[in-house]
């Protein structure tokens, strides 16, 4: 079963309530901390009508923030919203494995360290221009740029050959791409590490409409017409008209590359989480991701099914270590949580265990690595994680020599001076505050004073925005993210990464992510130790204490056919239908 590559993960699920649709009980998923058990599709046996509009419900707390481009966006409602109308290069395969199902063909010469990429011929936008293989180029002169204004650019950019001295601005060219012809690119890397081989774990997936760009600066993209305004794709369907942070209409892309959509078109629409639920009960909408901590409300719905499956995900505790400047982390070694008896601590003083079974309904569980068990050749499972000792924590404590001199009830720093560390969460659903609370509360019994930056939980945007621009208010932060399709940790937690937002680095870490990247990484046996070691490392030196592995959980209308959320699974929309003119 295969997928086409996207940068986000579809949302979607269905109960059941007539005979004619039937769980597909053969592919489940299990907690293994819980008896949770959700399947990944379901069988609708119901004729299908003719078109129809697929109703969206695009769950945020927030409105969505409208950048609507591949290259620029760094939000999951956005993220969600570009799935529809447009797609990445090629598809993969259950294990994450590039394969031909996806618009390009990917070939791999590794003793050269070079990669062919082959568009077909006759495809078109889904404005009607050509799409030729300078639109597969166009992104890494943009990503590249000295002046881009996205979050993209990183290792795996910078392994291009050529490409570094381009990002410097001293060329104009980046010499490791090479123009074939008008439907094939070959790329020279410097370094050819077993992840290229792997969806987003080193070739680009990008491919984007130079037309449109044109005389646009690359400092201008980010708010330019095509980003928010007028964006345009490859996907099956196309863009007609979005209201700002609210919705997005959508209609059936007549150019897509495997054929017309059989869906008329799509509304997409933001449903916030308080409310997600008594929509899909009542109707309103064919998909939505609904919240977990209240799935004993959904779990025995009539008109939809529930279907999940373990995402390659997780929440997280991040620790503000440094800043980001020049496209390289700075780290700041004067800072409380740099020193990572405190960060051991604050791990040792939460139960995450009890959040997953109380808060999520066993939806969520003790994460005790950066890399998610979806990865079984790469998951160190004898990893035990922090499991819940607040007395252990507070003995890391005091034999780091940190102790409560004023009797205050807290911890002074090592120079005898009283500190707060300012947390930073986002608010959204019922479980927000009073779990921010708990963190607080539970670091607090330990000696550490932990308070809400500014006093309360922050919008979603404006925490990225403030994450981003490492706000020096923020010491420790609670944020969520996806791995993508390769468990190579370089993206996020190299000395480059933009999306490194603790700010670590190390000359241990770049060795450990040096032998990942390494050309012996091809070895097998090779690679398996390198994500060991570097797992150990890392969960010993905690920049980040991953908190929750999560089920990704979906609601699906019982007219919905044809949709399938399984790892692998192609989900390509145009072949999805409906069975009736609205919602049950």
């Amino acid at each position: 079963m295969k997928k086409s590559l996207t940068k986000t993960f579809a949302v979607g699920a269905s109960a059941l309530a007539i005979s004619s649709i039937a769980a597909n009980s053969m592919v489940p998923f299990v907690s293994a901390q819980t008896n949770v058990q959700l399947n990944t599709t379901f069988e609708n046996n119901e004729e299908s009508i003719e078109g129809g509009v697929l109703r969206y419900a695009l769950v945020s707390e927030s409105p969505f923030a409208g950048v609507l481009n591949s290259m620029f966006y760094d939000g999951a409602p956005d993220g969600s919203i570009i799935e529809f109308f447009d797609e990445g290069l090629y598809g993969y395969d259950e294990n994450f494995t590039i394969d031909d199902s996806g618009f390009a063909k990917i070939d791999f010469d590794v003793e050269n360290k070079q990669v062919t990429i082959t568009i077909p011929e006759g495809q078109k936008w889904d404005d009607g221009e050509d799409l030729t293989i300078d639109d597969v180029i166009f992104p890494y002169y943009v990503v590249g740029h000295p002046d881009y204004q996205g979050i993209r650019y990183g290792e795996d950019f910078e392994n291009v050959v050529g490409m570094k001295d381009y990002h410097e601005g001293k060329s104009e060219e980046i010499s490791g791409l090479e123009r074939v012809d008008d439907h094939t690119l070959k790329i020279t890397y410097e370094n050819f590490p077993n992840s290229m081989l792997q969806a987003g774990g080193g070739i680009s997936s990008y491919i984007q409409p130079k037309h449109v760009f044109e005389g646009i600066e690359v400092k201008d993209m980010l708010d330019s017409e095509p980003v928010r305004q007028k964006p345009v794709g490859f996907g099956p369907f196309k863009v007609t008209s979005i209201i700002p942070g609210e919705a997005v209409t959508l209609e059936a892309n007549e150019y897509y590359w495997k054929g017309r959509p059989k869906l008329d078109g799509v509304q997409i629409e933001v449903v916030n989480s308080s409310t997600s639920v008594a929509e899909m009960q009542a109707g309103n909408y064919d998909i939505a991701e609904l919240p977990a901590d209240q799935y004993e409300t959904y779990k025995d719905a009539e008109n939809f099914q529930v279907l999940g499956t373990i995402g390659n995900s997780y929440t997280y505790i991040g620790f503000k270590l440094g800043t980001f400047e020049n496209d390289e982390v700075v780290p700041d070694d004067s800072v409380v949580v740099a020193d990572k008896a405190i960060r051991q601590a604050m791990a040792y003083a939460v139960d995450n265990d009890a959040i997953g079974e109380r808060f999520y309904h066993g939806l969520r569980w003790r994460a005790t690595s950066p890399v998610t068990p979806n990865f079984t050749a790469y998951f160190n499972d004898e990893i035990e994680g922090y499991n819940y000792d607040p007395e252990k924590a507070k003995q890391i404590l005091a034999d780091a020599g940190y102790a409560d001199a004023d009797g205050d009830g807290f911890i002074e720093d090592k120079n005898g001076e009283p500190f707060t560390l300012g947390f930073a969460s986002m608010a959204g659903g019922e479980t927000a505050q009073p779990l921010a609370e708990y963190y607080m509360q539970a670091w607090a019994e330990i000696g550490i004073n932990v308070q809400l930056v500014d006093g309360q939980l922050m919008e979603f945007n404006s925490f990225y925005d403030a994450i981003k621009a490492d706000d020096p208010k923020i010491q420790i932060f609670q944020g969520a993210w996806g791995t993508g399709g390769d468990p190579n940790p370089t993206g996020l937690f190299g000395r480059n990464a933009s999306f490194n937002f603790p700010r670590w680095a190390t000359e241990e870490n770049d060795k450990l992510l040096e032998a990942i990247n390494s050309d012996e990484s091809f070895d097998e046996e090779f690679r398996k130790k390198a994500f060991n070691d570097w797992q150990a490392y890392f969960m010993e030196e905690l920049p980040l204490m991953p908190t929750l592995y999560r089920y990704s959980v979906v609601a699906v209308n019982n007219r919905v056919k044809g949709y399938d959320i399984q790892i692998g699974t192609d989900t390509p929309w145009y072949d999805v239908t409906l069975t009736s003119e609205n919602p049950y």
